[in-house]
């Protein structure tokens, strides 16, 4: 067993916050940035000209591979490990600054290739020359309607933040210096969270009364936050001419809105799957009424603990079952110090993984030593190998688009319910299929019925210009509750979950969650059925951002558009919920 890290190791990206090489960096791209601009700026024959655009984007595509970006994340993981060290905080903001500044120097290119003429777009097109940045350039000019002058996006990514980001990490930074008392000693409210489904129902509900009580005495600041920047969109949306709140990132996540609202109303209109689930869940666990406390409760106790240790061993396994490189990688980036593991007070609560161009990817976990652990730890891993193999890929699309990121972590986290599943006992595998089963009611139903609490509360800031938390609160128990069922009851504290709620900040990324779940089980099942499938998984894995997500999908075989896709993966749910009741009546 080789000994294993488990803090982020740092000195990847710099040895130290004071290294001269961070300054070098944003220096060397504000240098390339500034060539870039003096070079292009003046001289537009690229609108007109095959062999210059061709010149003009090979020399663009180089300047995504940014030194200032490598200094800017340093410092965002660093605040995340370490939320209340100003110093940091301090220099994130200075370094953004000059990093957006930067970026600002190619606005002038971005808006002049969207204005290049629909005669001379048809000519590109059909340029093999220019094949490789067909694919871009075709996105560039979907979204040409609701660009900008070049002064006003310069200065909408200046305002960025003082009107959107400060505002974000003020109510994380407040919330990570919370302390809950647990077990006689004091917690992040982020390690309370994390577990908060281990303990008995008395025990449980009087520490999610303790988190809620955390989330109310914050949520002053966040009803500020919230409406601050809810509006800061609305401003956006109107000066771009998007009608709807959650168009600008169907745009950007290169979803067609049709895809999306089938998927959206699909799940909704299910929502009786859930709540027969829960149903189920409240007989199991003998509560007559459950509470929001045990929307993640589990059935029983797999009574073994999981060491970060045993996680690792697991996963090794799980991983190179699949393909050996899988697992190669995976230890690689344990022994390197990629993984960050345990949770801390100032550390972000929840997990995530970080993967740019250039750039070490790093994960960023809150492990407890639990069988929920492990399953996040295989769904971060996911990503993270989402990111190594799109490194394949030339600079222009090594960045995925946000919709297919969800596909690869759940895919792997099916890989590893798979190892561990089989070493359970008949008890226990009744315990993991039902903990697997709410895991997709989860990331399936709860992410849609929270893409519809975001839409409603969008609505409303535009309507009323200010939402209290009340009716914020409000709003999220009523779409939590239509999801959840019968089952539950909602007190109004349960609402201010939107507090800690990071992804509605991030508007709407919640339905890619849903559609990922639903096209890696498809994927899986191809997966099951041929093993040599894993090719055309890898294909996918490998596209990064060089496609749609559609085109991506459709070229192995799997159809995003069909109006019953979504309903053939809500009814693999229930021929799981069925078997359960098989296991439970068998037993």
């Amino acid at each position: 067993m080789p000994k294993l890290k488990t803090q982020w190791d740092f000195t990847l990206f710099y040895k130290s916050d004071s290294d001269p090489q961070i300054e070098k960096d944003i220096q060397t791209a504000e240098k390339q940035f500034s060539q870039f601009e003096k070079k292009w700026i003046k001289d537009a024959s690229y609108i007109k000209d095959s062999k210059k655009l061709f010149q003009a984007l090979t020399e663009y595509e180089k300047l995504k591979e940014n030194p200032a970006l490598k200094a800017y994340l340093y410092f965002y993981l660093r605040k995340d490990i370490d939320g209340e060290n100003k110093k940091v905080k301090g220099e994130l903001s200075r370094v953004f600054d000059r990093y957006v500044k930067l970026k600002n120097k190619v606005v002038f290119f971005e808006l002049a290739i969207a204005k290049i003429s629909k005669e001379f777009q048809k000519k590109i097109l059909s340029d093999k020359t220019l094949s490789h940045f067909h694919y871009f350039l075709e996105t560039v000019w979907k979204s040409a309607k609701h660009n900008l002058s070049e002064g006003e996006e310069k200065l909408l990514s200046l305002l960025y933040e003082p009107s959107e980001g400060m505002w974000e990490r003020g109510v994380d930074s407040v919330l990570s210096s919370k302390k809950i008392e647990l077990e006689g000693k004091e917690v992040s409210v982020a390690e309370a969270l994390s577990r908060l489904y281990d303990y008995p129902t008395q025990e449980r509900r009087a520490l999610h009364k303790k988190i809620n009580n955390a989330f109310i005495e914050v949520s002053d600041f966040a009803e500020y936050e919230i409406n601050a920047v809810y509006t800061k969109k609305k401003i956006e949306d109107e000066l771009r001419g998007f009608k709807k709140p959650y168009e600008s990132t169907l745009l950007s996540y290169q979803n067609d809105e049709k895809t999306v609202m089938n998927l959206v109303d699909t799940v909704t209109k299910n929502f009786k799957i859930a709540h027969e689930f829960y149903k189920l869940k409240a007989k199991l666990i003998k509560e007559d009424i459950l509470d929001y406390s045990a929307r993640g409760v589990s059935i029983g106790k797999i009574e073994r603990e999981y060491a970060f240790e045993d996680a690792y061993k697991i996963l090794m396994s799980a991983f190179s079952k699949v393909d050996e490189k899988y697992a190669k990688k995976f230890d690689e980036f344990i022994q390197k110090g990629q993984i960050d593991v345990y949770p801390k007070i100032g550390k972000r609560g929840g997990a995530y993984c970080f993967g740019e161009i250039g750039i070490p990817t790093f994960v960023m976990h809150n492990y407890t030593n639990s069988y929920r652990s492990v399953n996040t730890l295989a769904h971060e891993m996911g990503h993270a190998f989402h990111s190594e193999l799109s490194k394949t890929q030339k600079p222009l699309y090594q960045d995925y688009t946000i919709s297919v990121a969800e596909v690869a972590s759940t895919l792997f986290e099916n890989f590893a319910f798979e190892e561990v599943f089989e070493t359970l006992n008949d008890k226990e595998k009744i315990i993991a299929l039902h903990d697997k089963i709410g895991g997709s009611i989860s990331t399936i139903f709860r992410q849609i019925a929270c893409f519809n609490f975001e839409h409603e509360l969008h609505l409303e800031v535009r309507k009323k210009g200010f939402v209290s938390k009340e009716e914020i609160a409000t709003l999220m128990n009523k779409h939590m509750k239509a999801y959840l069922g019968p089952a539950f009851k909602l007190d109004i504290e349960d609402g201010y979950f939107f507090v800690n709620w990071s992804h509605i900040r991030r508007f709407f990324y919640v339905y890619s969650y849903a559609f990922g779940e639903l096209v890696s089980s498809a994927l899986y099942a191809e997966y099951k059925k041929d093993k040599k499938f894993l090719t055309k998984i890898e294909q996918f894995l490998s596209a990064g951002g060089s496609k749609s997500p559609y085109k991506i999908f459709k070229d192995i075989g799997i159809d995003t558009t069909k109006p019953e896709f979504f309903m053939n993966g809500l009814k693999e749910i229930e021929k799981e919920i069925k078997t359960l009741k098989k296991l439970i009546d068998k037993k």
